[in-house]
């Protein structure tokens, strides 16, 4: 433990330099032509008259006249970022920046980084709806629990551009593709296991919804909060139907056996445990897997330090074991989920982001790393895998379009071809700048 709180402090000190030193991560440039102030004739007045002209007629042009078709604003309240909790939107400044540059680097989509204060979860739901004539999509981001479903629910209804959380929709998204490919190696179907899933924040009720979207029966799946086990007779249902109605549902719907108990009765006797909790290591017992169904799967998925330690957990028997952490094998990262799925929105110019197209994009993720052949430590791809951007980003665009949920139709090969053109661009930009001395690297990892 020791070792990794030092590893981890010295992350800190590197990034509070480097902030220092460039002054926030992104910036916006201009990507017109700008040889003699003539242009702006063009770009600006009068020449710009026309586009809005045309725009005042059919609003839907301004994602083809605007840079809106690729701009999504990555949006906070900043009650529970990281692990930092609710610090505030000033200071959560850096980490929806920090967001904006991978939705960049990773998917080619222009991200702004948008902290608002707003008094409670409906002054945030009506900010958040005036803000749609200037993006392409809304991307969510650590919002408290449970006002993160209310608002999410909320803004999937009432705007009609794709609204998505990253905490929830993310996380579940890049877990069940993980899960697929694991249950291949042990030879277990999704409709057959029984799931133990512990803690019941954003990412692990997202996460029970896809599962069940996907085939998990939910009489099979044991979930756990600060409470204990989740089940129909808690005496705290009544309280849980008003507060939060979406861990209701789940009390009401899962736990076929009536399970009672905690983590360890939780987990005894399933196939896979999927842990969202806290920091361990310690939070899950070595003794707890060893008592679970032959060949289990484990997920332990908190950071910095997993709930149990991936050797621990492999010694209690586990067959597959993932994590939150790139230094370990298997990663359960959102980054792989993200950035490829608002590519394929934008490329649609799609009105939402479904539950389909969340699992269209899991699926893309995993065919890809058994195409590269899985193993007990590969079941999902890793960031710097960049082909596998533009295989979800397609499979998404193409889900969209079969839902009805597309403006406009493109081909497989157009859809390919136009999401591997602007992931291509955006690094033969990154790595002109580098080259020529406008991005130097302080950082010297």
């Amino acid at each position: 433990m020791s070792s990794s709180k030092s590893e981890v402090d010295k992350w800190y000190e590197i990034a509070l330099k480097a902030h220092r030193y460039y002054g926030g991560k992104i910036e916006t440039i201009p990507k017109v032509p700008v040889e003699k102030l003539i242009y702006f004739a063009v770009w600006y007045t009068p020449g710009v008259a026309e586009p809005s002209r045309a725009i005042s007629k059919n609003p839907d042009l301004s994602f083809e006249l605007t840079s809106r078709w690729n701009t999504i604003a990555v949006v906070t309240d900043g009650t529970r970022v990281l692990g930092l909790g609710n610090i505030g939107p000033e200071a959560s400044y850096p980490v929806m920046e920090g967001k904006a540059l991978i939705f960049k680097f990773l998917g080619g989509v222009d991200a702004v980084p948008l902290p608002i204060r707003a008094k409670d979860a409906d002054d945030f739901i009506e900010t958040v709806k005036k803000l749609e004539p200037a993006f392409g999509g809304i991307n969510l981001e650590d919002i408290e629990s449970p006002k993160c479903f209310y608002i999410l629910e909320r803004l999937r209804k009432e705007m009609n551009i794709p609204v998505w959380h990253d905490d929830q929709q993310g996380t579940a998204t890049a877990t069940l593709a993980g899960l697929i490919n694991a249950l291949k190696i042990v030879g277990k179907k999704i409709s057959d296991i029984t799931i133990s899933m512990i803690g019941a924040g954003a990412s692990n009720i997202a996460t029970y919804n896809l599962l069940v979207k996907y085939g998990a029966k939910p009489k099979n799946i044991i979930l756990v909060d600060t409470k204990g086990i989740l089940h129909a007779e808690r005496e705290d249902l009544d309280k849980l139907m008003f507060e939060n109605p979406w861990k209701y549902k789940i009390a009401i719907e899962s736990n076929g056996e009536l399970r009672k108990g905690g983590i360890k009765e939780a987990i005894v006797g399933t196939d896979v445990v999927i842990a969202a909790s806290r920091p361990g290591p310690g939070i899950i017992k070595k003794e707890w897997v060893a008592m679970m169904n032959k060949d289990p799967i484990v997920f332990a998925l908190a950071n910095p330090v997993p709930e149990i330690w991936p050797w621990e957990a492999k010694e209690a028997g586990a067959r597959v074991v993932a994590t939150g952490r790139s230094d370990l094998p298997n990663q359960i990262n959102n980054s792989l989920a993200f950035p490829s799925i608002f590519r394929g929105a934008l490329d649609v110019r799609a009105r939402t982001v479904t539950d389909e197209m969340a699992i269209a994009a899991a699926e893309a993720l995993a065919k890809h790393a058994e195409e590269k052949g899985i193993s007990e430590d590969y079941i999902i791809p890793t960031m710097e895998e960049f082909e596998v951007y533009v295989k979800t980003a397609v499979a998404v665009a193409e889900k969209a379009i079969e839902q009805g949920v597309a403006r406009i139709k493109r081909s497989r090969s157009e859809l390919e071809e136009t999401a591997s053109t602007i992931i291509r661009n955006v690094r033969l930009k990154y790595e002109t700048l580098v080259k020529n001395g406008f991005i130097k690297d302080i950082v010297q990892l």
